[in-house]
């Protein structure tokens, strides 16, 4: 599917049981935007029509058809449309275990990779990845897996080398020790003033500290967190409803505004696929701001 269904936004975010270790979304966005937020494993997006804009630290990027995005873990980035028609694309979000796997098998790098670009012009991998894509909705395992073990090992191959370290800058230990006090306390989090008197610090300066460590405020790391926790939640069969109160949103409704603006889909939509059986047919979920999932 691409930009053929004019303004209509549609999303699917799903997984295929015979790709462990990989999650794939397939979308159209015109007025949706991602806001700040990170991942636990890495993002392959090839854009095949349209444009997206990718914030990444320091720089923006401008992803047209052909094109392959790649993200490392943990990096902090947002998302738009770059163009009135928005764009349409088809992601693979592998875990680290899947690349390492994957890196481990073509005997490349020692340690673990990390993509060296953030943006390739590519169309074969581009196809690649939508074909991956189109043999997982038609449930063929072979071609699918076949498929993304190359496209993975082609980015590795040309884009990868060692993961980068992200220099800590002075305060680092207490970011860190910030973000194991907002873990630990993701239903019910100090405010910012708390955080530092009990880390002994100011809170400019464990907010500046914070930022430069983990690219994000406290307040929007700890928004992300708690989606993170909720789709952990959601994977596990847990009703949208209880893991919104589980993770510290006020209702189901904060749930969904957060969860749809950071994932791509409603947190109902993103539960109803992880609950359908293996062998049902591909199905399409329009994005909602906010509203029922």
């Amino acid at each position: 599917m691409g930009t053929e269904d004019g303004h209509r936004e549609w999303a699917r975010h799903w997984r295929y049981p015979e790709l462990p270790g990989l999650d794939l979304l397939r979308a159209h966005y015109v007025r949706h935007t991602f806001p700040r937020h990170a991942h636990d494993g890495y993002v392959i997006a090839a854009v095949t029509g349209g444009i997206e804009e990718v914030g990444l630290p320091g720089h923006v990027v401008r992803a047209g058809p052909g094109s392959v995005v790649l993200i490392n873990p943990e990096v902090p980035h947002t998302a738009r449309a770059g163009a009135p028609e928005g764009w349409a694309y088809a992601t693979l979000y592998p875990s680290s275990g899947l690349i390492a796997e994957v890196a481990a098998e073509i005997g490349l790098l020692r340690g673990t990779p990390g993509f060296t670009a953030d943006i390739v012009a590519d169309p074969q991998a581009s196809r690649t990845i939508t074909k991956v894509h189109r043999a997982a909705e038609a449930g063929n395992a072979l071609a699918a897996d076949t498929l993304l073990r190359g496209v993975v090992a082609r980015m590795l191959t040309r884009h990868a080398g060692p993961l980068p370290t992200r220099t800590v800058r002075g305060g680092g230990a207490e970011a860190a020790a910030a973000r194991a006090v907002l873990e630990e306390r993701l239903a019910d989090p100090p405010s910012l003033e708390q955080l530092a008197a009990e880390l002994g610090t100011s809170p400019f300066a464990l907010l500046r500290a914070f930022r430069d460590r983990y690219g994000m405020p406290p307040h929007t790391w700890l928004t992300d967190a708690r989606v993170r926790r909720a789709r952990r939640l959601l994977d596990a069969g847990t009703p949208p409803a209880e893991a919104a109160v589980a993770v510290g949103f006020t209702d189901q409704p904060h749930l969904n505004r957060h969860f749809t603006r950071i994932v791509g889909v409603p947190p109902g939509a993103y539960r109803r696929e992880r609950a359908l059986l293996e062998g049902r047919g591909a199905r399409t979920y329009k994005t909602h701001s906010a509203g029922p999932a």
